[in-house]
Protein backbone atom coordinates (compact mmCIF):
# COMPACT_ATOMS: atom_id res chain seq x y z
CA UNK A 1 0.00 0.00 0.00
CA UNK A 2 1.33 3.43 -0.52
CA UNK A 3 0.53 6.83 0.81
CA UNK A 4 -0.54 9.40 -1.51
CA UNK A 5 0.15 13.50 -0.19
CA UNK A 6 -2.01 15.73 -2.37
CA UNK A 7 -1.83 20.02 -1.64
CA UNK A 8 -5.30 20.83 -0.69
CA UNK A 9 -5.11 24.66 -0.01
CA UNK A 10 -9.49 25.06 -0.20
CA UNK A 11 -10.28 22.43 1.48
CA UNK A 12 -13.61 21.02 0.59
CA UNK A 13 -13.14 22.11 -2.91
CA UNK A 14 -9.92 20.56 -3.35
CA UNK A 15 -11.30 17.35 -1.66
CA UNK A 16 -13.94 17.20 -3.71
CA UNK A 17 -11.69 17.58 -6.80
CA UNK A 18 -9.23 14.93 -5.52
CA UNK A 19 -12.41 12.65 -4.86
CA UNK A 20 -13.82 12.87 -8.27
CA UNK A 21 -10.74 12.20 -10.30
CA UNK A 22 -9.50 9.38 -8.41
CA UNK A 23 -12.95 7.82 -8.23
CA UNK A 24 -13.67 8.46 -12.23
CA UNK A 25 -10.46 6.55 -12.27
CA UNK A 26 -11.37 4.07 -10.07
CA UNK A 27 -8.77 4.49 -7.42
CA UNK A 28 -10.05 3.55 -3.45
CA UNK A 29 -9.26 5.39 -0.31
CA UNK A 30 -8.13 3.11 2.65
CA UNK A 31 -7.96 5.73 5.02
CA UNK A 32 -6.67 9.22 5.54
CA UNK A 33 -7.93 12.90 6.24
CA UNK A 34 -6.71 16.26 5.26
CA UNK A 35 -3.95 18.48 7.68
CA UNK A 36 -3.03 21.57 7.39
CA UNK A 37 -4.13 21.91 3.38
CA UNK A 38 -2.26 18.84 3.14
CA UNK A 39 -4.77 15.50 2.41
CA UNK A 40 -3.21 11.76 2.57
CA UNK A 41 -5.01 8.82 1.70
CA UNK A 42 -3.85 5.24 1.59
CA UNK A 43 -4.07 4.07 -1.69
CA UNK A 44 -2.94 0.66 -3.51
CA UNK A 45 -2.21 1.91 -7.29
CA UNK A 46 -0.24 4.74 -7.11
CA UNK A 47 0.63 5.31 -11.01
CA UNK A 48 -2.92 5.69 -11.49
CA UNK A 49 -3.79 7.47 -8.79
CA UNK A 50 -0.98 10.17 -9.66
CA UNK A 51 -1.97 10.19 -13.77
CA UNK A 52 -5.53 11.07 -12.26
CA UNK A 53 -4.40 13.82 -10.24
CA UNK A 54 -2.32 15.51 -12.81
CA UNK A 55 -4.96 15.05 -15.65
CA UNK A 56 -7.41 16.58 -13.25
CA UNK A 57 -5.06 19.55 -12.42
CA UNK A 58 -4.14 18.13 -9.02
CA UNK A 59 -0.23 18.09 -9.36
CA UNK A 60 2.16 17.89 -6.99
CA UNK A 61 0.98 14.88 -5.16
CA UNK A 62 3.62 12.62 -3.49
CA UNK A 63 3.71 9.17 -3.09
CA UNK A 64 5.70 6.86 -0.39
CA UNK A 65 5.02 2.88 0.50
CA UNK A 66 4.08 2.80 4.04
CA UNK A 67 3.88 -0.03 7.12
CA UNK A 68 0.59 -0.58 8.26
CA UNK A 69 0.82 -1.58 11.85
CA UNK A 70 -1.55 -2.87 14.77
CA UNK A 71 -1.47 -0.86 17.46
CA UNK A 72 -3.93 -1.74 20.93
CA UNK A 73 -5.83 1.48 20.79
CA UNK A 74 -7.33 0.76 24.27
CA UNK A 75 -4.11 0.70 26.23
CA UNK A 76 -2.60 3.65 27.38
CA UNK A 77 0.63 4.78 26.05
CA UNK A 78 0.76 2.40 23.18
CA UNK A 79 1.38 4.66 20.77
CA UNK A 80 3.91 6.49 22.56
CA UNK A 81 5.76 3.35 22.95
CA UNK A 82 5.00 2.53 19.06
CA UNK A 83 6.83 6.12 18.07
CA UNK A 84 9.28 5.21 20.73
CA UNK A 85 10.72 2.41 18.81
CA UNK A 86 11.05 4.43 15.89
CA UNK A 87 13.08 7.14 17.26
CA UNK A 88 15.13 4.86 18.90
CA UNK A 89 15.66 3.23 15.32
CA UNK A 90 16.71 6.39 13.88
CA UNK A 91 12.97 6.51 11.39
CA UNK A 92 11.60 9.36 10.21
CA UNK A 93 7.93 9.85 10.71
CA UNK A 94 6.05 11.83 7.96
CA UNK A 95 2.14 11.20 8.50
CA UNK A 96 0.18 8.71 10.50
CA UNK A 97 -3.35 8.26 10.29
CA UNK A 98 -5.55 4.89 10.49
CA UNK A 99 -7.28 2.99 7.90
CA UNK A 100 -10.43 1.47 8.06
CA UNK A 101 -9.57 -1.43 9.89
CA UNK A 102 -7.60 0.22 12.35
CA UNK A 103 -4.46 -0.24 11.85
CA UNK A 104 -1.98 3.07 12.14
CA UNK A 105 -0.82 4.01 8.86
CA UNK A 106 2.90 5.35 9.05
CA UNK A 107 3.94 7.17 6.43
CA UNK A 108 8.45 6.96 6.88
CA UNK A 109 11.39 7.09 5.57
CA UNK A 110 12.39 3.39 5.67
CA UNK A 111 9.88 1.12 5.56
CA UNK A 112 11.60 -1.56 6.20
CA UNK A 113 13.80 -0.61 9.35
CA UNK A 114 10.62 0.68 10.82
CA UNK A 115 8.77 -2.73 10.19
CA UNK A 116 12.15 -4.51 12.23
CA UNK A 117 12.13 -1.22 14.72
CA UNK A 118 8.15 -2.74 15.46
CA UNK A 119 8.47 -6.02 15.14
CA UNK A 120 5.72 -6.41 12.37
CA UNK A 121 5.27 -8.63 9.64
Amino acid sequence: MFDIEVPAPEGARSLMQIGQALGAAGVGLEGGGIWSSVAHYLIADPETATRALAAAGCGGAIVRPVLLAELDADVPGALARMMRSLVDAGVTLHAQYSDHDNRKVLVVDDVERAREALGAA
